[in-house]
């Protein structure tokens, strides 16, 4: 098998992977910007790429935008259960919604893209759909680890309306429906978890 030679220093799997992430930044912002479906033809402008390496990542549009929506929700995911981790257990509700809440305010294509009710990609929607019951299992894990809320239909039902509301929320939020600071956001979505594990326990 030939060998492929670097180029200007960067081997071919880098390359590849290097395209893959502007793929990733513009269909970040085509997704949560442009109306419409973006084309493979529109990707590949915003990326600065030949058409051709679309090929070389993705089957077809919608497994491009599902691989978007997956490096997205993956990032915030990570972030946010090292914040928790990180903080004290009275501590720790706030600290990912804190994580959650100033990662979109320094990207807001990232709350668009995961909580804008404006958004109408059929993928997008199918993922979100993923994305919340994951995010609930995840509530879940640390209700029953931290808080010692007992496993219970009543837990399953908490975690599914915390992680609806929260996502309501931020949506009304970005769309300027709730006029507020970042911080007192925080503060409002953390109180409300806050309010439900309690709930939860006196049960």
């Amino acid at each position: 098998m030939a060998q492929v030679r670097p180029y200007r220093g960067i081997d071919a799997s880098e390359r590849s992977t290097l395209r893959r992430a502007r793929f990733i930044e513009a269909g970040l912002d085509l997704l949560t910007e442009a109306p419409g479906e973006p084309t493979v033809r529109a990707v590949c402008d915003q990326a600065g790429v030949a058409v051709r390496y679309f090929y070389e990542s993705f089957t077809d549009k919608d497994d491009f935008a599902a691989a978007v929506f997956d490096h997205v929700t993956a990032g915030l995911a990570t972030t946010t259960q090292a914040a928790v981790a990180a903080a004290p257990l009275a501590d720790q509700g706030r600290a990912g919604m804190a994580n959650i809440v100033h990662t979109i305010a320094a990207d807001p294509r990232v709350g668009r893209l995961l909580f804008s009710a404006q958004l109408s990609n059929d993928v997008v929607s199918r993922k979100r759909s993923e994305s919340n019951g994951f995010f609930a299992m995840l509530l879940g894990q640390h209700a029953a680890d931290t808080l010692q809320v007992p496993e219970s239909y009543r837990r399953h039902a908490g975690t599914h309306f915390a992680v609806g509301g929260v996502a309501q929320t931020i949506s009304a939020w970005l769309s300027h429906e709730i006029d507020c600071t970042p911080e007192e956001l925080i503060d409002q979505l953390a109180a409300s978890l806050v309010a439900l594990s309690h709930l939860a326990v006196r049960r």
